[in-house]
């Protein structure tokens, strides 16, 4: 929403918020606006729209030529574009993430070409449109902290309250929340380890930014949402904890491993990126088919910190340290890396040469800690783990039915009549999972919340393999498909 908060900023906002005519009668005013979510059709909210733009365009003057021919005028504003505002990082702009366009995957089933650059730019033109839009949708900009208050009493808060211990059930702290579980969150272990004291945070702007970062989530995908990240930056607050690397910790080291976690997988579509490389997503060019969606979220996440003005009081020598350490953190989420993180810690952890005195070392096992966060899912309690693997699997499917539609060749995994859940999951644990964590409890010496995690893995893959079993003895029905999956017991 960078353009109307510049407009309502601007002179003309102010006189416009003040009540003076400056636009069509016909447009709502604030107050109608603060009564609740309105509901436009298309038409109308390009109609409702197009003043501001012209209002700010005015103030501007004439609009220069982008990169491409007749490049829409969003295009020149900062959030709405990449961003080069200050020096360091590449920011993303907000929401640049288009939804997967079934036109162009139509286009490139049937020509082998995803479009030229032209129209592709006209696309994300409009979907930057739409996705500032959303302010006439009923989110009031700049939302004052009270609105949190009720959040903080009753069940939510007393969940709070236990924040720090494993069984924590993310899905039931979402719905307490009415949805706001990844902000309530965040402000919550922000305060909590003093992070908002020591960095002098603005509580308003804190507050703006993680509205962004959850807003930036997508809903619509089963598994890469809001409530992964609040489980993410849950266990990451747990695994903070741990004695062995709590004591050695700064409030530098809590920030940059809270909001890497909270932000790891911001703007994700629901595909993966061997599917945005052989649909020549404009993404997969921009960083040359290397850690794309990382990518991505990292310089997104930036985006929206200097959207924000959140670390705006900071000097800007540290402020491109954060940027740059938590694009090392994201970027460490990489699964295709997984091989050379595990390598590095074994080698660690072998030679019992991990200082965490040093800077460096420090960083490495953050890396290490968010890996282990992310991955998490087979190490909590049955009822939480199981649910998140049939999101992920369902997200996978989903990949699957779309490649299926538009004659791609399906990924592994993403085939629902041949990639059952349980076999997926006893891979997953069994190839991702239980190596890193074997290596993190050789790390932690074997702590509580360590013997508690490698416990419930065990017994899930038991269960899962269990499930396997049922569904292979039971399941072939003698079309190919396979069946529905049969809980097995305890």
């Amino acid at each position: 929403m960078p353009v109307l908060n510049r407009f309502l900023n601007s002179e003309v906002g102010r006189r416009w918020m003040a009540g003076e005519e400056l636009l069509p009668s016909s447009v709502w005013t604030l107050s109608t606006y603060q009564q609740g979510a309105l509901t436009l059709e298309l038409p109308e909210l390009i109609q409702l729209v197009k003043p501001l733009w012209k209002s700010k365009h005015n103030l501007q003057g004439p609009t220069k030529k982008g990169m491409f021919e007749n490049e829409d005028v969003l295009s020149n504003y900062q959030g709405d574009a990449q961003v080069r505002g200050q020096a360091g990082v590449l920011s993303e702009r907000r929401g640049s993430f288009p939804f997967i366009d079934f036109r162009l995957l139509n286009t490139t089933a049937n020509s082998g070409e995803i479009g030229t650059k032209k129209k592709v730019k006209r696309l994300l033109s409009f979907q930057r449109y739409f996705h500032a839009s959303r302010l006439l949708r009923g989110t009031v900009p700049q939302t004052s902290l009270h609105l949190l208050d009720e959040d903080y009493l009753g069940q939510a808060g007393h969940m709070l309250s236990k924040v720090g211990t494993w069984n924590f059930d993310i899905f039931l702290f979402d719905r307490l929340t009415n949805g706001n579980s990844l902000v309530t969150l965040l402000c919550h272990l922000f305060n909590t380890h003093g992070l908002i004291h020591h960095f002098q945070l603005d509580m308003v702007k804190l507050h703006r930014f993680l509205v962004m970062v959850q807003e930036d989530y997508h809903n619509q995908n089963p598994y890469h949402n809001a409530v992964h990240a609040a489980d993410v930056t849950q266990a990451m607050h747990c695994y903070l904890k741990e004695p062995k690397l709590a004591r050695y910790l700064t409030p530098l080291d809590i920030f940059l491993g809270l909001l890497a976690a909270a932000a790891h997988d911001v703007d994700h579509p629901g595909v993966n990126q061997p599917f945005l490389v052989k649909t020549k997503h404009h993404l997969a060019s921009l960083y040359q088919n290397v850690s794309v969606l990382e990518n991505h979220h990292w310089r997104s996440t930036v985006g929206m910190l200097r959207e924000s003005g959140l670390l705006s009081h900071l000097p800007v020598e540290m402020t491109q340290e954060i940027e740059q350490q938590l694009g090392s953190l994201i970027l460490a989420t990489d699964i295709s890396r997984q091989n050379e993180f595990l390598g590095s810690f074994k080698i660690h952890l072998d030679n019992d040469d991990l200082s965490l005195e040093d800077a460096e070392h420090r960083h490495f096992i953050l890396q290490i800690a968010l890996k282990c966060a992310d991955i998490c899912n087979p190490c909590r309690v049955w009822e939480m783990s199981k649910q998140w693997s049939e999101r992920v699997c369902e997200e996978f499917y989903r990949q699957g039915d779309l490649e299926r539609k538009f004659d791609l060749e399906i990924s592994p995994l993403c085939n629902q009549h041949m990639d059952t859940v349980p076999a997926i999951q006893i891979g997953f644990m069994t190839y991702l999972v239980e190596p890193l964590f074997d290596e993190w409890r050789r790390f932690t010496d074997n702590t509580p919340l360590t013997e508690a995690m490698m416990s419930h893995l065990r017994k899930n893959k038991a269960r899962w393999r269990a499930l396997h079993h049922n569904q292979h003895h039971r399941g072939d029905d003698g079309s190919g498909q396979r069946s529905e999956v049969v809980e097995a017991g305890p």
